[in-house]
């Protein structure tokens, strides 16, 4: 049963053997406060920049991508295979509203960074309440 768990749901902490392939990168995101942004770092070892696409909605940044396997396997006994290779899709959840016209992102040694200018507030406005009967 906990094969058949491991395989549904994935170990903690992204690829699990016999996922069937995928692999989902690690990420972390933190905050910045001079100037505003997010920064989103996701490791992505053994992938080609023009392999990876960046997409952002709201307040979501979406990783996607694919990792190819080095060469091919076919001559090789493996004892041990942790390397996740395959197509993977990463949605990451922003705590704040972000410009996304504004992002940047860089892509050295495996690690992906992703700069994103958080958005200021809209400004407050009190809307008066009239009894229907003063309306103009």
């Amino acid at each position: 049963m906990r094969r058949e768990m491991d395989e549904l749901f994935g170990e903690i902490g992204g690829w699990a053997p016999g996922a069937r392939g995928a692999f989902s990168p690690s990420v972390d995101v933190y905050y910045v406060a001079d100037p505003p942004r997010a920064v989103v770092r996701a490791e992505l070892a053994g992938i080609k920049a023009a392999e990876i696409e960046l997409e952002i909605r709201g307040r979501e940044l979406i990783l996607a991508g694919h990792r190819r396997p080095q060469d091919s396997a076919e001559d090789r006994l493996y004892q041990q295979l942790e390397i996740g290779h395959g197509p993977f899709r990463r949605v990451v959840a922003l705590g704040a509203d972000v410009d996304a016209e504004a992002a940047r992102a860089t892509y050295e040694d495996g690690m992906l960074t992703v700069e994103l200018p958080i958005v200021a507030p809209a400004g407050s406005r009190t809307v008066p309440v009239q009894r229907a009967d003063e309306a103009p």
